[in-house]
């Protein structure tokens, strides 16, 4: 919805119901005498959505229509200095054949024949800009405090782009719900991109599941059990688990009630569409997807200069944290997985498959990981506690 009583040019507003697959309602203003009509009763309205404007202007109108069950989930309200909007009306003209707005200084038409056919409204005199203004500064406080749950206020007095760039930004985000959720997070990335790390503190801070495929599976080829047993040689020889044995460990363990209860954040796999698909076959689809960007360049720099004391478990990297002292240095052990070799293996693997699980996952948000690790912490948390905005349907899209 629009609150707003100040003047406008239709322009603007055209631009946002030509970008927004939205029904436009234009309903000039309405005494809370007369019957106002239910829009729920309305399958456009339902369906598509509705832009409001010019209605309410009063306290007892914005009752009125939430009365009728009229309640919008964003409300704009443009604001500008009195003498900016005195100047507006008083240049403002009408098309009499199209009822088109235009301005004399901010919106001519190129149209000659149009250009002299413009009127100026008798109703834009300046006293009566002058009243309107006064009964509107009566009711903006009111008005504020009924749409307080979801009104924005937005300098007019700027380009109408930005204004229609501000306004179109608001009403495609999502307001942020108090209400309990589980969340069920992907984290997609490179080696050495830090998945494990971020996986943690996710985990920690919102107590959900961290569940990373590779430990995964040693923990059951550990158990001595029957699917214990069918993996272990897979394991041992350094092979990739068939997909379907993967894909039954993990759906048991996503079915647990600590998953259920407390939500999960998932690593390690899908690794391709395949695996994507049939995790969502199975009804196990996430709230969030990130993909952790860095370059190969970078990946090597961080992975193949890591080092291990086999004494401490302590990690150190030749260039960023060396080792403390030279008898530490001596026993620092490097993972055969970790080489140039291997890390450039994995990240062709990598590569291969990351367009087409963006694809899949087309609202998965894309963070840099080549920053400090509580940075991009910082940038998961703020994506995972507030709702996504809204995408606008491709053209020709039906919106349902």
């Amino acid at each position: 919805g629009k609150l707003g009583s100040t003047p406008h040019h239709s322009s603007d507003n055209t631009e946002i119901y030509k970008c927004l697959p939205w029904l436009y309602i234009y309903l000039k203003i309405i005494h809370c005498n007369n019957k106002l009509p239910w829009f729920g009763v309305c399958r456009l309205c339902c369906v598509q959505g509705w832009v409001l404007e010019g209605i309410p202007q009063t306290h007892r109108e914005a009752v009125s229509l939430q009365e009728a069950g009229v309640i919008p989930d964003h409300v704009v309200l443009l604001e500008a200095p009195d003498a900016v909007l005195i100047e507006r009306s008083h240049g403002k003209r009408v098309d009499p054949i199209t009822g088109d707005i235009y301005h004399v200084t901010f919106i001519w038409p190129e149209d000659n024949e149009v250009a002299h056919r413009l009127e100026r409204q008798t109703s834009d005199s300046e006293e009566q800009g002058v009243t309107q203004l006064m009964k509107q500064h009566q009711e903006v406080t009111a008005l504020r405090r009924t749409y307080q749950y979801c009104l924005k206020s937005i300098d007019a007095d700027q380009p109408f782009v930005d204004v229609f760039d501000q306004v179109l930004t608001y009403v495609l985000s999502r307001h942020r719900s108090v209400a309990p959720h589980t969340p069920r997070v992907l984290l997609f990335g490179p080696p050495g991109s830090g998945k494990s790390l971020q996986a943690k503190l996710i985990s920690q801070k919102y107590n959900t599941v961290n569940l990373c495929c590779s430990e995964l599976l040693e923990a059951v080829c550990a158990d001595a059990t029957s699917m214990g047993e069918l993996i272990k040689p897979y394991l041992e020889s350094g092979q990739q688990v068939p997909d379907s044995m993967v894909l039954q460990i993990l759906t048991d363990r996503l079915s647990k009630l600590d998953c259920t209860t407390r939500g999960w954040v998932l690593h390690g796999f899908p690794r391709d569409l395949e695996q994507a698909e049939k995790l969502q076959e199975a009804n196990f689809i996430p709230s969030r997807v990130f993909f952790l960007e860095m370059t190969d360049d970078v990946v090597i720099e961080r992975v193949s200069l890591t080092s291990v004391d086999p004494v401490t478990g302590d990690r150190y990297h030749s260039l960023y944290k060396p080792a403390p002292s030279p008898k530490v240095q001596g026993r620092l052990q490097f993972h055969p997985k970790d080489s140039e070799a291997q890390l450039l293996q994995r990240l062709k693997e990598y590569w291969a498959n990351s367009s087409s699980l963006q694809a899949f996952y087309p609202e998965a948000v894309h963070i840099s990981a080549d920053q400090d690790p509580h940075t991009v912490f910082e940038s998961l948390e703020s994506r995972l506690v507030v709702p996504l905005p809204k995408s606008l349907p491709v053209k020709g899209e039906n919106s349902t």
